[in-house]
């Protein structure tokens, strides 16, 4: 185990994930099961959710969208070994590890949205807008919008990104860029959608990652999970209420019942909170492919 941490440099770890250098051209992305709320990591660990990110990120690149452009090389722990002398014996990291080619990151973030929900709602309520953008009137929380809206934030270094409208990120990333943009991300969209709608499920929202490698624009990170997504069981949305989902929502409601200011330290969570979301999160994968958990890298 030693000599695959000789080998890896550490870089960089956010809320959840930790992201390793291999070398010149590949690195390591590990899926933590840290537990994330409002900018704030929970002390207590959500069991699977690595494994659930990691591997619904393979479905959709590998199984489902295949002719989408990814910087995804492999997430089988033979082909990462291959690459990272030493990868075998993390046996901790199998399951829920990403071998990537390095991309120079597009720097906006790009959100669609098939629903109104979320932000969305919010600025919908308030302003009659998405992201600047005019809209139907009279729409209620969960309604469809005529078509999906791209509709892309900042990428702050600290705090929370900002809703930006397409003028704005027009002008940080340049016309061409926006467009392919778009189009990559809406077409991945419109394909997820399908896949999920035959499952019974709604993809309400989603946000896509997307970077330059070798000149060419491509999907970088996770891909539709439940960290990055709003999915929602189809026979439970309703026009104008709130449906339940396959996120940490039972989490978030949970954290929203005690009063806390959203400033560590965060309030302990309960076990009966950890289980209904874990479990969440396993059904999620399951019905999106169809396939046990347990049949995953890292069981």
């Amino acid at each position: 185990m030693g000599e695959v941490t000789r080998e890896l440099r550490h870089v960089y770890s956010g809320k959840v994930r930790d992201l390793y250098e291999i070398d010149d051209e590949h690195l390591l992305m590990v899926a933590s099961d840290r537990l994330s709320a409002f900018d704030v990591v929970m002390n207590e660990l959500l069991p699977q959710k690595g494994r659930v990110l990691t591997g619904l990120t393979n479905f959709w690149l590998v199984d489902a969208a295949s002719d989408v452009k990814h910087s995804l090389v492999s997430c089988n722990p033979l082909v990462i070994d291959a690459t990272a002398s030493g990868f075998l014996e993390r046996t901790e990291w199998h399951g829920r590890s990403m071998l990537v080619r390095r991309c120079e990151m597009l720097n906006i973030e790009c959100v669609v949205r098939g629903r109104l929900a979320g932000q969305a709602y919010d600025e919908y309520v308030a302003r009659g807008t998405v992201h600047g953008m005019s809209v139907p009137s009279g729409m209620k929380l969960t309604d469809a919008f005529v078509t999906p809206l791209f509709t892309p934030s900042t990428k702050e270094s600290s705090g929370h990104d900002i809703n930006i409208g397409l003028d704005a990120a027009r002008d940080i990333v340049g016309a061409d860029a926006l467009d392919e943009a778009m189009s990559i991300c809406l077409s991945l969209f419109a394909t997820a959608s399908d896949v999920l709608a035959a499952a019974g499920l709604i993809l309400a929202d989603t946000k896509f990652e997307l970077g330059y490698l070798d000149g060419a624009l491509v999907v970088c990170d996770e891909v539709v999970t439940p960290d990055s997504s709003r999915i929602w069981p189809a026979e439970f949305v309703r026009s104008g209420e709130t449906p339940p989902s396959f996120d940490k929502q039972p989490f978030r409601d949970w954290l929203s019942s005690q009063g806390w200011d959203r400033t560590p330290p965060p309030p302990t969570i309960p076990s009966d909170i950890i289980d209904i979301t874990s479990r969440r999160y396993v059904e999620c994968y399951e019905r999106v492919t169809g396939h046990s958990l347990t049949d995953w890298y890292g069981e």
